[in-house]
């Protein structure tokens, strides 16, 4: 047996000049828990070019959807950032990763922090009622440079507030917070500094951090996942895992290429 799924690409959505996303088919036999990731890829002259992708569609749909940068010499994404509908992609038969609600303690509120792509395991997460059974509140932040780059996010929302089963959901416990360091806008800043200061808190009516409450999970750059890390561990925070749960988890697995 293969290692791997051979998918076809159903639509391509290329949101900026760097980011795009795509819908493709989904075999029956491939399951995933909702924030987890698996290796997809292309097969480049007879041979598979694989990176670690996060799923952003839930378990329960039957497409699969991920959201990928373009980098014009990056030895994957040079060339996926090309595929069109009808074309073949490999996904890897076994999903893995440390951002499922297991993972943490139990908690009220639950901080999704991500920056770029790193919002996709969140794009899973967010489509899943057991998340919003498990907690009171969910924060979504979503960190980028320039506004066009919050569009997949934004739309996502959008059409999740429409939506007939999740829009009660998202109303009651949702609160999305998108944020670009590099042009004006309504919500200015590093995630970091906005954790820090208190202004993200401030901005959502929400009260501060508390490690009593609190559980976070975050994906993005790795700047950004370690300055986070000293952030929490700082205020008391411990890092969960599959072996034990703690109150903040952290996904490694980021296409940079």
């Amino acid at each position: 047996m293969s290692a791997f799924y051979r998918e076809k690409v159903l639509s391509v959505q290329h949101w900026t000049d760097t980011l795009f996303s795509f819908r493709a088919t989904r075999d029956s036999g491939f399951r995933f828990q909702n924030g987890q990731f698996a290796m997809i890829g292309l097969e480049v002259e007879g041979r598979p070019l694989l990176r670690a992708y996060s799923m952003a569609s839930a378990n329960h749909e039957e497409e699969l959807e991920f959201f990928s940068i373009k980098v014009q010499d990056g030895p994957l994404t040079s060339k996926l950032q090309k595929i069109r509908e009808g074309d073949t992609i490999l996904v890897g038969r076994k999903a893995t990763g440390t951002l499922i609600a297991d993972n943490l303690i139990p908690g009220r509120r639950l901080l999704l922090l991500s920056t770029g792509t790193g919002l996709a395991p969140f794009a899973s997460l967010i489509k899943d009622p057991d998340v919003y059974d498990r907690y009171d509140t969910i924060v979504l932040v979503h960190g980028c440079r320039q506004v066009s780059e919050l569009a997949y996010g934004e739309d996502l929302v959008a059409k999740l507030r429409d939506d007939e089963l999740f829009g009660p959901l998202l109303s009651e416990k949702l609160l999305y917070y998108p944020t670009v360091t590099r042009e004006p806008f309504r919500n200015r800043g590093r995630i970091t500094d906005l954790i820090t200061s208190n202004q993200l808190f401030t901005d959502l009516h929400q009260g501060p951090l508390d490690v009593e409450t609190d559980r976070v999970m975050m994906c993005g750059s790795p700047a950004m996942l370690e300055d986070l890390k000293q952030l929490f561990e700082t205020r008391g925070f411990k890092e969960g895992s599959g072996n034990a749960p703690g109150h903040f988890v952290i996904e490694k697995a980021f296409v940079e290429r």
